[in-house]
């Protein structure tokens, strides 16, 4: 008979309190600690790795990065899938159980609802399509290599204590449990994961149809203001697209010839059915942070006549979501000498799991990344007319049919049945009978038709679920010498679609690549169409990458990506309806201006203090409103008067950054959250309400309850991100609109924009009295805004293996951060759910194209995915100062940092 999880969880409780025991109170103790060491990477001496064709070394600085160099590339990517197996395996083998749909047979029942939405995308067949029918014989070459040395070193630890602590947890609830040999398509699948959280507006989409319940077209309107063009700027000055071949036009040089409204729809949907949707969504694994608005990023390279150096600068800080292990994994790939045979010299931040370089420098360009924010997932409405068919103008269509059976480890198999439509989109409101119940009964709009028997489901289309090229891309930008093989590559990059920053040691550049959707004759993305009108469908053929915007050495001399707009609307394509609003670009831009004033150049040091750059672009129009409100409480007239200096710097020991930011989540709760239904607005996040008896009827009675949110924190709205500046800033000039009507703390309604800056600094001075104490002289923001660095592998402290103990065992922090939500030191909070962090610079990179040696990077946490291993967390602490390590690149370089070296020999 199966032990019952009860059961289960208290074995493994007793495991982590003997290791507790046995560690003591520093972490020292745990060198003696079996469970803990045995898995600790090799780093000195040889090993014997299966498949080289000559000796690889591994040389090892103080913070455990590794620098390889091989004489082949299959050795080159042999080696690097062995050595990251070395300081992550565990991770990867729960990342590709992610992305295969199977964390049920690692952690139980508890993950079914997980598995089951991604069997329902399907983002392992179409890893496996790629593979098959995509991706050239040399890259299959690369990735057979890498698979073959992660399997090397499997084949030394075939699971238990000596591949990981955590398997020696797992083991504790699930004994029979065993690490399969990697595969290639288990590294392209990776790609799949990272284009879910870099994907643009789906939840915008949910969000706004879930509003539409509530609010007419004009209040949504102004919750979703127009991107401010002329305040905030474009990436690129918007070209021209004469047939498909985009021309410049910011003064950009010419290298040559380029390589190969919503509707009513919206009011068929319903509450419980989108909502359905956010609650899953909200469930996935958060590996990379949550998709959508505020996962974001920071690049911008400027021009070497400009540089103190001479040689063009380039910083980039992708913002994601934080965690243990590391996103990122550090690493070089070099080719003693270079030659068709080995190809490549390489140094920069990849994923543990996948071969290859992903955003970094070779010896002669740099590139960086941010979200490009294309709009590249829609939902449609399908009326369902039976088990196997939908409506598509007037006519039946048959789903395409397949099933999908999930192994539970401990309990029965789980089999579901994916439906897809014609245009390979997936019902993904399949995976919950609760939706298929709200389907048969979703009201009929004026555009809709009957419901029939099977009722409405929701469908996901998706770019990324149709096979692409992005893992030869990897391979090109790691091998590219010049601008044309750097937009070559950027050609085959399909998804996620990113803005991507080039220098060499002469240019500058931008190009945005991707696969991104051009849509029918009606419809634009930003709300679920209708999918029983063929003219709200895609186009078969996306934006020609020959017409998305680029730039090459622009007149300004450098160029800032920071989620903005990258062309305003005359450019000829839909891009996206929901751009970030820019204001992290704006600040990147104005200081750059100003560092460039009267001839001046900018340093390497200038690139890195831009970084840390934490002012609060909307406390600058704020503040002085709420130091002209006159407050006759000396209790908040006090705290009040700590914005009167402010110098809107949101320094962790800054009391006056936590004071307006309280401010800042209390105005929004009284003028937004108030207004908002209970299934958009945070979980817990408790707010009076004023409730009609009949909503239908303007004129009915009505009274002020309390309602809670019902949404897990995430995309829970009002958030307090980029969006919600313009929101604010736009109203602001509206003294007395209705979204300044609130229900104070006396139950009674108030108007006006005085009345509710005024509540909302009384309610500051409670919440931060409540959390910081009465005495505001101790009052810090850093004492609210807290990073915890979490292990994500293992789940929540609700799953069926992670309990609180575990947790305390692996995660670090809590930390007091500087930064604020749309600060360039983007440590983002959500204003709905709290002052916790939730996504920061996952890594900070700056490179000197002058000498590559003098390049600098930092990583949040550490190289290795080992607990209480040295290099878990030893970058922390300098990441937290703003302080960025020295990024050794040539052989010389290399070998004078040099730690530790293993040599990998022949097997």
């Amino acid at each position: 008979m199966p032990r019952s999880k009860k059961f289960r969880r208290a074995r493994l409780i007793v495991i982590v309190l003997v290791v507790l025991l046995v560690a003591g109170v520093g972490y020292g103790g745990y060198r003696g600690v079996t469970a803990v060491r045995a898995s600790f990477p090799e780093v000195d001496g040889t090993v014997k790795v299966a498949g080289l064709s000559a000796p690889v070394d591994v040389k090892r600085d103080a913070n455990g990065i590794p620098q390889l160099y091989a004489d082949t590339s299959e050795d080159l990517f042999r080696a690097q899938g062995y050595v990251q197996a070395q300081d992550r395996f565990w991770e990867m083998d729960v990342r590709r159980h992610i992305t295969a749909g199977r964390l049920s047979e690692m952690f139980g029942d508890s993950q079914v609802d997980t598995d089951s939405f991604i069997r329902t995308m399907g983002w392992r067949q179409v890893a496996q399509k790629e593979y098959d029918t995509k991706l050239s014989p040399e890259t299959k070459k690369y990735l057979q290599a890498y698979a073959d040395g992660v399997n090397a070193w499997l084949a030394e630890h075939p699971g238990g204590e000596k591949a990981s602590l955590e398997y020696a947890m797992l083991g504790a609830v699930n004994s029979g449990y065993k690490p399969e040999q990697w595969t290639p398509v288990d590294s392209v699948a990776w790609l799949k994961a990272m284009a879910w959280n870099l994907s643009g507006n789906l939840q915008e989409e949910i969000d706004r149809s879930l509003l539409a319940q509530d609010f007419g077209p004009d209040k949504i309107a102004e919750l979703y203001p127009e991107y401010p063009y002329s305040r905030n700027g474009t990436i690129v000055k918007t070209g021209t697209v004469s047939g498909d071949t985009y021309r410049p036009a910011d003064g950009s040089t010419q290298p040559g010839a380029a390589p190969g409204g919503s509707t009513a729809q919206g009011a068929t949907t319903t509450k419980a059915l989108m909502q359905g949707l956010t609650d899953r969504i909200d469930g996935m694994p958060q590996l990379l942070g949550r998709p959508g608005q505020g996962i974001g990023s920071n690049s911008w390279v400027v021009a070497g006549s400009h540089t103190t150096t001479g040689k063009p600068l380039l910083a980039n800080d992708p913002h994601l979501g934080p965690g243990l292990p590391s996103v990122w994994y550090q690493m070089g790939l070099h080719c003693r000498t270079l030659s068709p045979a080995c190809q490549f010299d390489v140094s920069g931040f990849t994923f543990a799991g996948m071969p290859g370089v992903v955003i970094g420098h070779n010896k002669d360009i740099a590139w960086g990344f941010t979200n490009l924010g294309a709009d590249v997932t829609d939902l449609y409405l399908e009326k369902v007319t039976g088990p196997d068919t939908y409506q598509v103008d007037g006519k039946d269509e048959k789903f395409d049919l397949r099933k999908e059976t999930i192994k539970v480890a401990g309990g029965e198999d789980h089999t579901i049945t994916v439906r897809t439509t014609r245009t390979g989109a997936p019902l993904i409101s399949d995976t919950s009978t609760e939706q298929q119940n709200v389907g048969k009964y979703a009201p009929n709009g004026s555009s809709a038709p009957d419901r029939g028997t099977g009722g409405y489901g929701v469908a996901l289309q998706w770019t990324a679920l149709s096979p692409g090229k992005t893992m030869e891309a990897v391979f090109e930008l790691d091998k590219a010498k010049n601008w044309d093989d750097f937009r070559n590559a950027a050609k085959d990059f399909a998804v996620p679609a990113q803005n991507l920053i080039y220098a060499d040691a002469k240019n500058i550049g931008y190009q945005a690549p991707g696969v991104i959707p051009v849509r029918g004759g009606k419809g634009d993305g930003s709300m679920p169409a209708p999918g029983w009108d063929s003219s709200y469908q895609w186009k078969p053929d996306p934006v020609p990458f020959t017409a998305l915007p680029y730039s090459f050495n622009p007149a300004v001399g450098y160029i800032v990506t920071a989620n903005q707009a990258v062309v305003d609307p005359n450019y000829k394509y839909n891009l996206t309806k929901d751009w970030e609003y820019g204001t992290r670009a704006k600040e990147i831009t104005d200081q750059i201006e100003g560092l460039l004033k009267n001839n001046g150049k900018i340093s390497p040091d200038d690139m890195q203090t831009l970084q840390l750059d934490n002012t609060s672009i909307m406390a600058k129009t704020l503040v002085p409103l709420l130091l002209k409100q006159q407050i006759d409480d000396p209790y908040v007239r006090r705290a009040q008067d700590l914005l009167k200096d402010w110098n809107y710097h949101q320094d962790a020991d800054s009391a006056a950054a936590a004071y307006y930011n309280g401010v800042w989540r209390n105005l929004l709760s009284l003028a937004f959250g108030q207004k908002f239904p209970a299934d958009i607005r945070a979980k817990d996040n408790c707010l009076l309400v004023r409730q009609q008896d009949d909503p239908t009827k303007p004129d009915s009675s009505s009274k002020i309850v309390t309602q809670c949110g019902t949404r897990d924190p995430g995309k829970a709205q009002p958030d307090g991100g980029d969006r919600w500046t313009e929101v604010v800033r736009a109203q602001l000039d509206k003294p007395d609109s209705s979204w300044w009507t609130y229900i104070d703390s006396q139950h009674k309604e108030q108007k006006g924009l005085d009345n509710l800056l005024k509540e909302a600094m009384k309610n500051a001075r409670q919440d931060l009295t409540s959390l910081l104490g009465k005495d505001i002289s101790t009052w810090s923001w850093g004492r609210l805004h807290k990073l915890e660095l979490r292990e994500q592998t293992l789940g929540t402290d609700n799953s069926s293996i992670a309990s609180g103990a575990v947790h305390k065992l692996l995660n670090r922090g809590p930390y007091r951060l500087s930064g604020g939500s749309a600060a360039v030191d983007a440590a983002g909070w959500n204003a709905a759910a709290g002052y916790q962090v939730d996504w920061i610079p996952s890594m900070r990179m700056v490179v000197d194209l002058n000498d590559l040696d003098s390049s600098r990077w930092i990583n949040v946490g550490g190289e290795s995915g080992h607990a209480f291993h040295a290099n878990y967390n030893d970058q922390t602490d300098l990441w937290l100062k703003g302080k960025l390590l020295t990024w050794a690149f040539t052989p010389d370089a290399v070998e004078k940092a040099t730690k530790h070296k293993l040599v990998l020999t022949t097997g």
